[in-house]
This record gives C-alpha cells, sequence and structure tokens, in this order.
C-alpha cells in the first residue's frame, strides 16, 4: 500500500471520528437546548398562571416565543426569553417567578393592578436593561436588591405608593441613563451619589416627599438633559452645576421651597427648552443670560420673590411660546422688545408692580392668544390696537389704574373668550361694539369702574357668555329685553348703579340671587323684594301685554294637541315597558338582582326639548348596571348601550371621577355639562343629558351605529376583511381635524385623543368623543395642572412625559398618530415594527431604512391609482409635520384642516 493511500485512510478515520464527536456534541447541545427550552416554558406558565395572562400555554409546546408580551432571542437558536411587556392589562399577583428568566433583558409591567412589596428577586436578573414597574400599586420601600442590576439603563417606578429613600445601593447603577420615581411617596433627601451616574440623562422625582437641599453636583459629571422635581419639599438655591453640561433640555422645580438667585450659569444651555420654577421663594433678577437660550419655549417663575425690571434679553428666545413671571415684585415697564416674540402665545405678567404704558410693539405678537397683565399699576388708557393680534382669546388687565374710555376697536376681538378689565378708572360708555365678540363665552366683567349710561342692547348678542358682570359703576336706564338674547347666562351682576325699570323675567335672571340686582333704586320685579307698581310698572306691562296675550293664546290652544300626544305616547312607553319586562324576564338572576338594587338618582336632566319624553333617567341606571350592556372601556370611562322604554336606543358614559368629584363639585360639573351641550359643531360628539348618583356621573349621548374608527382600520368584518377606502379615509380625517381645531378655537384642551375616541355616524361623519373629560374629571383644575399624563398609550406626545402638561401642540401630536393610522392601517404601538418602534418612530426613520411610500402606505389604496398615491403622500407629509418631535414646529390644528382640504379638493 503506498503512503498516499495510507495517508488518505488515516484522514477518512479521522474524519469519521471528528464526525461522531461533533454529532455527540450536537445531542448534547440539543438536548440542553430542549431542556432549557422546556424549563423556560413551564416558568412562562406557571407566570401565566399566577398573573392571569391570557393567551399563554394554549400554543404548541415549543412556541412560547410567539406567545403575546414576550420577544425572543431568535439569532442564537436557543429561544431564550429577552423581552417581556405586559403593560397595560390589569394583572396582579406574585411577581417572584420572574426572577427564574435569565436572560431578561426587558421587562415592562406598566399599568396594572400589582399590590404589596417590589420583590427583591428582581434584583436576580443580572442582565436586565429595562425595568419599568410604573403606573400601580406597590409599597413599601425601594429594595436595595435592585443595586445588582449592573446593566440597567432605564428604571422607572413611578405612579406607586413606594416610601422611604432612595437606597444607597442603586449608586452602582452606573449605566442607568433614566431614573424615573415621580409620584410616590418618597422621602428623605436626594442621594449626593445620584451626581456621580456620569450616563444619567434624565431624572424624574416630582410629586414625592423629599427634603434638604439638591446635590451641588447634580449634573456636575453627566450630561443631564431632563430634571424634574417638582412639588417636593426641597430647600436651598439651584444648583449651577445643573447647568454644567450644557445639555440640559428641560428643568421642572416647581412647588418646593427653593431660594437664592437663578444661576447666570442657565446661558450655557442653549438646547433649553422648557423651564418651570415657579412657586418657590426665588429672589433676584432675571438673569440677562437666559437670552442665550436660543430654544427655550416655555418660562414659567410665577410666585416667587423676583424683582427688579424683566430682562429685555429674553426677547432673543425668538421661539417662546409661553412666559408666566405672574406674583413677583418686578418693576419698571414691558420692554418693548417683547414685540419680537413672534410665536409667543400667552404672556402672564399679573400680580407685578409693573407700571407705565402697554407697549404698542406687544401688537407684533400675532400668535398672542393669552395677555394677562391683571393687578399692576399699568395708568395708560387701553390700546386701541389691541385687538390687531387676530389670535387674542383671552384678555386680562383688571386692577390696574388704566383711563380713559374703552376703545370702540375692542369689537374687532372677534376670538375673544374672556374679557377682565374691572377696577380700573375707566370711564365714558359701554361700546356697543362688545356685542359684536360672538365668541365671548366664559366672562365679561366690567366691574368697579367709572363707566356712565345705558346698557348696550347690542350685549344682547353674546349668545354663548355665561358670565355678565358690570356692577359697581353709574350705569342708568333699564336693562335691555334684548338681554333675553344672552341664552348661556349663568351668572349676571348689575349691582350698584343708576339703573331703573322691571329685571327682565328672563330665566337666567331669575334665578340669580338678588344681591345680583341690589344697589339699584330704581329697579323692581322678582327676585328683588320690590314689586313694580304704579305708572313705571303700568308701562311695562302695556308694552309686553300683547306679547304675553299672544303667547298665552299660543300655550291654550297646543294644550289640546299635548294633551292627545301624551296619551299616545303613554300608552306607546306602557307597551314597551311590558316587553322589557318580559324580556328581562329570560336574564340571569344575578344581573337582575343587581339592576333592581338600583341607586337613587340625586340630580339629572335631557337637554333636548324633544328627547325629554323619551328618554327616562330610572331606565339609563338601570342599563348601567348590566354587564350585558356595555360596549367598550376607555381611559376616562365606560361606555353602555341603553334602549329606553320609548323604543330610542342612547349611549351611556359612567365616567371614572375620582376622590369624590361628583360629591364635591356636582354643581360645577352641571354647569359644565349644560356649556358643553351647547358646544355646537358637527364633528364633536356633546352630551345631550346627565344623570347623578352617589358619586357617580353619567353622560348621555346619541347612540352611534358604526363603532369607532378604529374598529373600522383595525378588525375584520364578517368573513372578508374590509377596510375603507381613500376618499372616506380622507373626509374621516378632516372631520377629525376639523372637530379639534373647533375645540382649540374655544380653548379647550383634548385629555385622550385616539382611533378609538373617534365615532362614526350612520353616514360614517365622525364625532371626536371624550371632549367633557378635559373639566369633568376634576372641575376645580384645568387641564393644565393634572397630575398624570393623560390620553392613551401610543398616542401621548413624548413631552408629557417630562412636563406633565396637557397642551394643543400635544393634541396635534395625537391626531398625527391618527392619520398615520389612517394612511398605514397599523396600530399605533405595532409588535411588527420592531423594538422599542412605535407607529411615529418606524414611520420618521423610513428614509434611514430605505422604505418606499408602499412600503409605508397601505399598498391596497396607493397603487389603486395615482391621484389616490398622489393625495396619500401629501397627507403623509402633514401627519409627518404633526408628530414633530419639537412641540413648537408643530402646525395649528386650524393650519391642519386647511391642508388636508386642499389635498381633497386637488
Amino acid at each position: 500500500m503506498s503512503s498516499s493511500m495510507l495517508l488518505q485512510l488515516c484522514a477518512a478515520a479521522l474524519a469519521g471520528f471528528m464526525i461522531t464527536i461533533l454529532l455527540k456534541f450536537e445531542l448534547v447541545n440539543g438536548a440542553q437546548a430542549r431542556l432549557n427550552t422546556d424549563k423556560t416554558r413551564a416558568t412562562l406558565v406557571s407566570i401565566g398562571q399566577e398573573l392571569g395572562v391570557s393567551g399563554w400555554g394554549l400554543q404548541s409546546s415549543y412556541d412560547f416565543c410567539s406567545w403575546p408580551g414576550i420577544t425572543c432571542d431568535v439569532e442564537s437558536g436557543n429561544s431564550t426569553v429577552q423581552k417581556l411587556d405586559l403593560s397595560n392589562r390589569s394583572l396582579r399577583g406574585n411577581l417572584t417567578v420572574i426572577a427564574e428568566l435569565e436572560s431578561l433583558k426587558s421587562l415592562d409591567l406598566s399599568s396594572n393592578g400589582f399590590h404589596g412589596p417590589v420583590p427583591p428577586e428582581l434584583g436576580n436578573l443580572s442582565a436586565l436593561e429595562f425595568l419599568d414597574l410604573s403606573f400601580n400599586y406597590f409599597d413599601g420601600s425601594i429594595p436595595r436588591e435592585l443595586g445588582n442590576l449592573i446593566n440597567l439603563r432605564f428604571l422607572n417606578l413611578s405612579s406607586n405608593l413606594l416610601v422611604g429613600e432612595i437606597p444607597h445601593e442603586l449608586r452602582n447603577l452606573e449605566k442607568l441613563l433614566e431614573f424615573q420615581v415621580s409620584s410616590n411617596n418618597l422621602s428623605g433627601p436626594i442621594p449626593l451619589w445620584l451626581g456621580k451616574l456620569s450616563s444619567l440623562r434624565v431624572f424624574s422625582a416630582y410629586k414625592n416627599e423629599f427634603d434638604g437641599m439638591i446635590p451641588e453636583n447634580i449634573g456636575l459629571f453627566s450630561e443631564l438633559e431632563m430634571l424634574n422635581l417638582h412639588s417636593n419639599h426641597l430647600q436651598g438655591p439651584i444648583p449651577k452645576s445643573i447647568f454644567a453640561s450644557g445639555k440640559l433640555e428641560v428643568l421642572i422645580l416647581t412647588q418646593n421651597r427653593l431660594t437664592g438667585e437663578i444661576p447666570e450659569d442657565i446661558g450655557h444651555c442653549t438646547s433649553l427648552s422648557s423651564v418651570r420654577i415657579g412657586n418657590n421663594k426665588l429672589v433676584g433678577n432675571l438673569p440677562i443670560a437666559i437670552g442665550n437660550c436660543s430654544s427655550l419655549t416655555y418660562f414659567e417663575a410665577d410666585n416667587n420673590i423676583l424683582s427688579g425690571e424683566i430682562a429685555s434679553d429674553i426677547a432673543r428666545c425668538s421661539n417662546i411660546t409661553l412666559l408666566n413671571l405672574a406674583s413677583n415684585s418686578f418693576t419698571g415697564t414691558i420692554p418693548s422688545e417683547f414685540g419680537n416674540l413672534l410665536n409667543l402665545q400667552e404672556l402672564i405678567l399679573s400680580s407685578n408692580d409693573l407700571s407705565g404704558d402697554i407697549p404698542l410693539s406687544i401688537i407684533m405678537c400675532k400668535n398672542l392668544s393669552k395677555l394677562d397683565l391683571s393687578d399692576n399699576r399699568f395708568n395708560s388708557s387701553i390700546p386701541k390696537e389691541i385687538c390687531e393680534m387676530p389670535r387674542l382669546q383671552f384678555l386680562y388687565l383688571d386692577q390696574n389704574s388704566m383711563r380713559g374710555e374703552i376703545p370702540r376697536e375692542i369689537g374687532n376681538c372677534v376670538k375673544l373668550l374672556e374679557l377682565q378689565i374691572s377696577r380700573n378708572y375707566l370711564t365714558g360708555n359701554i361700546p356697543s361694539e362688545i356685542g359684536h365678540l360672538k365668541n365671548l363665552q366664559i366672562s365679561l366683567n366690567l366691574s368697579f369702574n367709572n363707566l356712565h349710561g345705558p346698557l348696550p342692547p347690542d350685549l344682547g348678542r353674546l349668545d354663548k357668555l355665561v358670565s355678565l358682570d358690570v356692577s359697581n359703576n353709574q350705569l342708568s336706564g333699564s336693562i335691555p329685553s334684548e338681554f333675553r338674547g344672552m341664552l348661556s347666562l349663568i351668572e349676571v351682576n348689575f349691582s350698584n348703579n343708576l339703573l331703573i325699570g322691571p329685571v327682565p323675567r328672563f330665566g337666567p335672571f331669575q334665578k340669580c340671587p338678588n344681591s345680583s340686582f341690589s344697589g339699584n333704586r330704581g329697579l323692581c320685579g322678582e327676585p328683588l323684594l320690590t314689586s313694580c307698581q304704579g305708572s313705571f310698572g303700568n308701562d311695562h306691562e302695556n308694552r309686553h301685554g300683547a306679547s304675553y296675550r299672544t303667547i298665552a293664546a299660543i300655550v291654550g290652544s297646543g294644550l289640546a294637541v299635548f294633551a292627545s300626544i301624551t296619551i299616545v305616547v303613554f300608552l306607546f312607553m306602557m307597551r314597551e315597558r311590558q316587553e322589557m319586562v318580559a324580556n328581562s324576564k329570560s336574564e340571569g338572576a344575578i344581573e337582575e338582582e343587581k339592576a333592581d338594587t338600583r341607586p337613587t338618582i340625586e340630580a339629572g336632566d335631557v337637554f333636548i326639548d324633544n328627547l325629554k319624553q323619551a328618554i327616562d333617567l330610572e331606565a339609563v341606571v338601570k342599563a348601567t348596571l348590566k354587564d350585558s350592556n356595555k360596549l367598550m372601556t376607555g381611559t376616562f370611562s365606560t361606555v353602555y348601550r341603553a334602549m329606553m322604554p320609548s323604543g330610542l336606543i342612547i349611549l351611556v358614559k359612567k365616567l371614572r371621577c375620582m376622590d369624590r368629584t361628583v360629591i364635591h363639585h356636582r354643581n360645577k360639573m352641571i354647569r359644565e355639562l349644560e356649556r358643553l351641550s351647547r358646544l355646537s359643531h358637527d364633528n364633536l360628539m356633546q352630551p345631550i343629558g346627565f344623570v347623578i348618583y352617589e358619586d357617580v356621573a353619567l353622560l348621555l349621548h346619541h347612540y352611534l351605529p358604526n363603532g369607532t374608527l378604529a374598529q373600522l382600520l383595525h378588525k375584520s368584518s364578517g368573513e372578508t376583511e374590509y377596510k375603507p377606502e381613500w376618499p372616506l379615509r380622507l373626509s374621516i380625517a378632516i372631520g377629525v381635524a376639523q372637530g379639534l381645531a373647533f375645540l382649540h378655537h374655544v380653548a379647550v384642551i383634548h385629555l385622550d385623543i385616539s382611533s378609538a375616541n373617534v365615532l362614526l355616524d350612520l353616514n360614517f361623519k365622525p364625532l371626536l368623543g371624550e371632549i367633557e373629560i378635559s373639566k369633568l374629571l376634576d372641575p376645580s383644575r384645568g387641564t393644565a395642572s393634572i397630575s398624570a399624563v393623560a390620553g392613551s398609550f401610543g398616542y401621548i406626545p413624548p413631552e408629557y412625559a417630562y412636563t406633565m402638561q396637557v397642551t394643543a401642540p400635544g393634541n396635534v401630536y395625537s391626531y398625527g398618530v391618527i392619520l398615520l393610522e389612517i394612511l398605514t392601517t397599523r396600530l399605533p404601538v405595532d409588535e411588527g415594527l420592531g423594538e422599542d418602534v412605535d407607529l411615529v418612530k418606524w414611520v420618521h426613520s423610513a428614509p434611514t431604512r430605505g422604505d418606499t411610500p408602499e412600503q409605508i402606505l397601505d399598498a391596497r389604496l396607493s397603487t389603486v391609482s395615482f391621484s389616490w398615491r398622489k393625495e396619500m403622500l401629501a397627507a403623509l407629509k402633514v401627519a409627518l409635520l404633526c408628530t414633530d418631535s419639537v412641540p413648537a414646529k408643530r402646525p395649528k390644528m386650524k393650519k391642519v384642516v386647511e391642508m388636508l382640504q386642499e389635498i381633497e379638493q386637488s
């Protein structure tokens, strides 16, 4: 045998041996992998059973990677679970078994119902990079074992019931980028070691009981971008180190006990967009260096002890939209340079010691919607040019020393919602041009001036006005009968004038206390105790007698018809009640017993006259006590279907009120509902009535048969999947935009914009729902001071997590998400988009991925015709503008409507 053959035989034998070894190795590894997989599946089944996770354990034995909320490491081939997202599922139970998932990198248990202490066993998840336990009911202290998670980059424990201090062991989290513990009951000082976390970008600890000083090194060793510590008990100065890196974007320190001056170092942060340091004890001047903050959008320093003249340098912050310096000790005049703030929307300088004239340069602020100069020492006249600011909605000039007459040009403020000019030295007549302010809704207050002459009859054209106060002037003559046109009035005050004649027999006037008319010796009639007698009363009676007799004749002739109709309706209702009783007997005994124990109605009304007979409030309450009538559950309410005895079907919304809101604020809620019922727009879902019992508020709405926009876009219909065509989608998008633009026009900010809150009528016309929650959840507070981020998951703009302020630009972002849904037919949060990627991120990052428009848009529509594709691309540009990460760059809703209408018309 040759040597070559021998070598070949040896090589073949060696290869066979190696193959055998490899096969055995693979068999061992395969067995070990199967063993690990079996163990992982058993752990997941235990987790599912303990927490009540639906959809787990029902699939094939080794397919747990496809179970909802689970993401595996598929590249390694061993099916290790790397991500567990069980957020927003109403889960409860023991979490310790999760600690057995040793390879877990991301754990999201937010927005559930977990109680008890945070399990220390979570500290065993050494690979964990992301941990979110926010919006639960965890109590006790933060476990020190979390300090073992040395790879952790994101930790969110906000909105729980945690107590005690932040444990010292967390200093080991050197990779931590975001640390959030807001809305708990944590106490003690903010740890000094926090300033040594070099990777820290975000620290949010608002609404706790922290005391002591802010660490003087915080931000010194890191590139801090956001610091939110509002509503604590912090003392001492604002550390200069916060601004050391120059990367700070958001600083919120409101409602503490901070002292000292605002550091000049603030000027180092050119990326600073939001500064809120109000409700402290800060002193000194406004730093000149603030003018270097070119990205500044919000600046609030109200309720401090700041003094000196207002630095004109702040006018160099050209992007600023809100400037609030109220309740300080500023002196001097308003800097004329403020006229350069072309993006300014709110200027609040009330309760200072400012004087002089209102500078005419401020007229250049064309976007200004709120001007509050009240409670100062301004002593000029009201500039007649003031209404050249086309967006002005709120004008507060009360409690000053303003002189002269009210300019007739005030009637050009056509968007004005509230006008407060009381407690000045104004003279002359009330201009009749005020009657041109058809949008005036909230209040018209001219009290405590030196106004004289008659009340202009044209004020009766203010049919949306809720409150009118002209007291403590020298007004004369009678109260014009035209004031009956002020249909929305709830509060009036004519006291302490020279008025004469009878108080008009008009509902709102008759409901007011007699103090609203006192101090006018010539006034008589109800609600005053003096009756109208003598020649004056006879003249009045002669003047209106004919109309009263005509009304009486009409009423009398209509009684017979009304009686006939009543009998027919009564018989019909009796028959329907009998049918309902018969049908109800077939329902379960438990549900029937629950309905029979319905509570006593304490208040209720139907706003539409022709529906009063058709809606039975007892039947409304009964319908909401049956789970079979439940249609859907939203962020702020549960919606029921209610069949009335008359056969009418309505929607009933049960508000999720907190802290006995209904009991404490019932009258305010009722007034707000009455106002909303008059807030007429074709694309708003308005209440048609209400019922209140105990601490429960039920809102009544028209029934809409085509469900929600979310159902139309994302759910199947029967055996074939129906998706609306582009013209219908565009029409719906425009309708929603119009409804939202109207809300912003009347200064209502929506709290929960989503496709699930867009309902469709019989003709698929969209109606934006949940508008009432803007005030009804707690009528004592405005939407700008809510304590938690409002909205539905996937629609919340990124800035809400930091500012906790619901704003009009935030509404625009949420609408942009809806528009993206319409264009892509994708959910706002879709696992198919990739890990930690929502719809907005996915669309905005398309160019970097090289995706074509057809890969973004719903290809079933964009490929139908060239014109549809062109229109969808144009609408996509609008959606991208609406979802810009910078709030100031987003368009106003009115502009969005205009852009979409141009697309439709083209």
